[in-house]
């Protein structure tokens, strides 16, 4: 049916090109004079013309798509070459060039459609270049090229689109964070150690009294027969600067500062020769382990590059019905973009697992902090947990406070 109703404005269009030049033949006939006659020949080469466009086909153009550079970071600006070339040099009119793009990429750049006009002439080959200003983070498609040309009297219309896809992964930016092992935190006060501290039990060192609390499989035995008195192995030991890094995708207005967040802390610890994983909860909970190495960072980054705010459910739901796995020796921290009553008791309960516990909760710049907010905040100091308050634009001195936390 489609065909049919093409093939009928095809013929349309013929049949008033045909009527034009009878119209000025007519004229021209009975009018007579110079007049006349000029508007008849001058008129025959666009109708010729007109005619040669509508046989043209689009379908002999060939597009390259190129970019200076694969690798992007959201924030940077980004340069877009079309290489069209075409076999039979038909003096063409004009030609629109319109690149067919995930409306994705034109979310925080002030040029929202890479749409261009040619004047092409007799050439074979030309080149259109466009920027974005200002890439978003995330996955981008670039799928095809759609052509566009006609005659002067826009009676005859083409359009053909050329399959040219390409795909785009921008990175979340980085902001560089001075960062600094977390302390840890104790119901009893606010005990504190730089690192976190395992014994290795592979390997004793010596021998000490007996203290209520030491297993006892470390018991020494041989002393005990000798002396008669209890003693226990002494064992190395080790520092442990491990950290779990736990990103909730719930939807929030912050969502963007909290990737570029967990994006710099994550390049920040492992910067320090620390091990981090990171811990994805959304629709999908994605793990990755606590791990160092090149490769790992860019699982890290590939993963925060795709990242969405799809989560469905509160983090202290998913906290409370799931839970997470990790070494209790890590330290862990939580980035959020909204902070609860419930997600607080949560919290405390990974704290209590004598593992050093913080939760960042993200604000964009120039917002504030409600009075609720400011009152959880309060409630989550008195019950143990450090609760840092993290803007857009500051992240850099998120650690500042770690000291005196």
């Amino acid at each position: 049916m489609k065909k049919r109703l093409q093939l009928l404005k095809v013929i349309g269009k013929l049949l008033l090109l045909i009527v034009l030049w009878a119209v000025t033949l007519v004229y021209a006939l009975f009018q007579g004079g110079f007049v006349s006659w000029f508007l008849f020949y001058s008129f025959v080469p666009f109708a010729l013309f007109s005619l040669m466009v509508s046989m043209y086909p689009l379908s002999n153009f060939e597009v390259e798509r190129t970019f200076k550079s694969t690798d992007f970071k959201a924030g940077e600006s980004m340069e877009v070459s079309l290489h069209i070339r075409r076999r039979f040099p038909f003096p063409l009119f004009y030609l629109v060039a319109d690149d067919i793009v995930s409306p994705s990429i034109f979310y925080r750049s002030s040029f929202q459609k890479a749409k261009s006009i040619i004047y092409p002439g007799f050439r074979r080959e030309f080149h259109l270049k466009y920027t974005i200003d200002e890439l978003p983070r995330g996955e981008h498609h670039f799928s095809a090229v759609r052509l566009k040309t006609g005659d002067f009297f826009g009676i005859f219309e083409k359009e053909t689109t050329v399959t040219c896809s390409n795909t785009l992964l921008v990175y979340p930016s980085f902001v560089d964070v001075i960062y600094r092992p977390m302390e840890s935190r104790y119901d009893q006060g606010m005990t504190s150690s730089n690192v976190k501290i395992q014994k290795d039990t592979t390997m004793a060192t010596g021998i000490k009294e007996y203290q209520p609390g030491d297993r006892f499989s470390w018991i020494h035995w041989k002393s005990f027969a000798r002396t008669n008195e209890l003693m226990t192995k002494e064992f190395e030991e080790r520092q442990s600067h491990d950290v779990l890094v736990v990103l909730d995708r719930e939807s929030s207005q912050a969502f963007e500062p909290m990737v570029t967040f967990a994006a710099s802390i994550l390049k920040a610890i492992l910067r320090k020769g620390a091990q981090a994983g990171l811990l994805s909860i959304g629709e999908d909970h994605i793990s990755f382990p606590i791990r160092g190495g090149e490769e790992h960072q860019r699982q890290l980054y590939h993963h925060l590059a795709k990242v969405k705010a799809d989560g469905k459910y509160d983090l202290s739901k998913v906290l409370e019905g799931e839970g997470i796995n990790y070494q209790q020796s890590a330290a862990v921290m939580f980035i959020t973009g909204s902070i609860s009553k419930k997600l607080i008791s949560t919290v405390r309960s990974y704290a209590k697992r004598n593992s050093s516990v913080v939760i960042f909760l993200i604000k964009e710049k120039g917002a504030y902090l409600t009075d609720e907010e400011k009152a959880l905040k309060a409630m989550a100091a008195g019950r143990g947990i450090w609760l840092k308050v993290s803007y857009e634009g500051e992240f850099d001195s998120a650690f500042s406070e770690v000291k005196n936390a």
